[in-house]
């Protein structure tokens, strides 16, 4: 693996090369996104596609890529810019890419205003919450995630996460009728340490999933896009919301094994299952729907 640092006008991008560029079987390179999420999440599956050059990045303020604009948010439209220079610096032409939540969602956008960098799009659970029935909703449980964060800290917010996420079926009065989440429960730190960035947490994001993909750019492009849902997800929110963009683009959704991070190992704690994963994702690289 090579390192490399990419500077731009708002920030310095580091990414990583898993073999050789040009590719040595002739494919396009295979290009990881995620948000959160940086190229540690996808340590796993790049080890289980040795045969394929495997880029992965840190998007801008996270992991070792780091700002110059000024700005602490995280936009889809930043980061799809972003990616499309990656591509571009990794100068092998366009690539296949597989994103990952907020990944996915920037993946969308890449599509949406560079169609040319990518041939085939596999873009797994994006979190696009006001797509779905129950998008006023969907918003409001957000809110309660930050909320508890600010007024309790990371244990707390967190909590409040996975159990927003966990949530089956629609967001009713049910679900807000519950108390908030105990961190303890959870085995998370109920102490609070004072920090509020965290971009999954606050509000730092949310330009991510209130993002509205372009549907008609989507269709008019000359890249293979598929909808990719974890078998665990179907009835949870990113399941529902791939759900939703798939039928926004005339698509089924793609069933791959596990969860939201089916292709994590136990690194990252609840484990997912990265050689079935991998395996399903050479798949449908290679077509398969």
């Amino acid at each position: 693996m090579k390192t490399y640092t990419l500077e731009t006008a708002g920030a310095d991008l580091v990414y990583d090369v898993r073999g050789p560029l040009p590719t040595a079987d002739g494919r396009p390179p295979l290009l990881m996104i995620g948000q959160p999420m940086d190229a540690t999440g996808f340590v796993a599956l790049a080890k289980r596609l040795p045969d394929r050059t495997v880029a992965t990045y840190d998007p801008r303020g996270l992991g070792r890529s780091t700002r110059k604009d000024g700005r602490t948010d995280h936009t889809p439209q930043v980061q799809a810019d972003d990616v499309h220079a990656v591509i571009e610096a990794l100068g092998a032409g366009p690539v296949e890419l597989f994103a990952s939540s907020g990944g996915a969602v920037t993946a969308l956008e890449v599509v949406a205003k560079y169609p040319e960098d990518v041939t085939t799009l596999v873009a797994h659970e994006p979190p696009l919450i006001t797509l779905t029935p129950d998008g006023p909703a969907a918003v409001r449980a957000r809110a309660g995630v930050r909320d508890a964060y600010e007024k309790r800290g990371w244990g707390a917010g967190m909590a409040q996460f996975v159990a927003m996420t966990s949530w089956e079926g629609e967001f009713t009065d049910a679900y807000f009728a519950q108390p908030e989440a105990d961190p303890a429960a959870f085995g998370m730190p109920t102490e609070d340490d004072g920090s509020r960035g965290d971009p999954l947490l606050s509000d730092l994001s949310w330009a991510i999933s209130d993002y509205r993909p372009d549907a008609e750019a989507l269709t008019a492009a000359p890249t293979r896009v598929v909808i990719a849902v974890g078998e665990e997800s179907v009835t949870v929110q990113t399941g529902r919301t791939s759900v939703a963009i798939a039928e926004l683009l005339g698509q089924q959704v793609v069933v791959f094994p596990s969860h939201h991070g089916g292709f994590l190992d136990g690194e990252f704690g609840y484990p997912g299952k990265p050689d079935e994963f991998a395996q399903r994702l050479r798949e449908v690289l290679d077509g398969a729907s």
